[in-house]
């Protein structure tokens, strides 16, 4: 019995010193208060924009040329079918092609996304680490990745102080945004 209970303590004592402190950061807050993700983030919507509506017009003169194509079709033979038939082809293509390169899957707007969030990811992820061995956390969960969160006591949640960490930092802002400006300007996009 003695050891029974000798054991209970320990385990106790063991599950105790082993618990972990769990802390709580929302990254999308963090980012929106970053005002050269901002910027960044505006001149990404434009060229976007751009190329949706360079989208929309390489749509439209495809079905111009598939309009035109068919209203005429019946008067067209031999070669003259065929070459219209593939200008249409073409110009579908050239769509398919465009959409599939801007907006992919391995399109221009991930690979421009995901240059384009990753120093302030960096920048926050250090701030985390520094929150994190400051408070002897570990686990720390981002509650701005929809997980379900139904009660959150405040003195858990360490947005603000990541916050205040990202804030001291602002030599490495700098830095980061002078990155972007260069590899934007590489892209034609300032």
């Amino acid at each position: 019995m003695k050891k029974f209970h000798l054991l209970l303590v320990l385990f106790m004592a063991s599950s105790i010193l082993s618990a972990q402190k769990i802390g709580v950061v929302d990254t999308d807050y963090l980012l929106n208060k970053m005002p050269q993700y901002k910027e960044a983030e505006g001149r990404l919507n434009q060229q976007i924009n751009s190329w949706e509506n360079e989208a929309k017009k390489l749509q439209q003169e495809f079905e111009n040329e598939k309009s035109a194509f068919e209203n005429e079709k019946i008067l067209l033979v031999g070669e003259q079918l065929k070459e219209r038939k593939k200008a249409v082809e073409d110009a579908e293509n050239k769509v398919k092609n465009f959409i599939n390169d801007k907006f992919g899957t391995n399109g221009e707007i991930n690979l421009l996304r995901a240059n384009l969030t990753k120093p302030f990811q960096d920048q926050i992820w250090n701030a985390i680490k520094k929150v994190v061995e400051k408070n002897n956390l570990g686990i720390v969960l981002d509650k701005s990745n929809n997980i379900s969160v139904l009660f959150l006591d405040n003195k858990y949640d360490y947005t603000d102080k990541v916050n205040d960490v990202l804030n001291n930092k602002n030599t490495s802002k700098t830095k980061s945004s002078e990155k972007l400006k260069k590899y934007f300007f590489n892209l034609n996009l300032v």
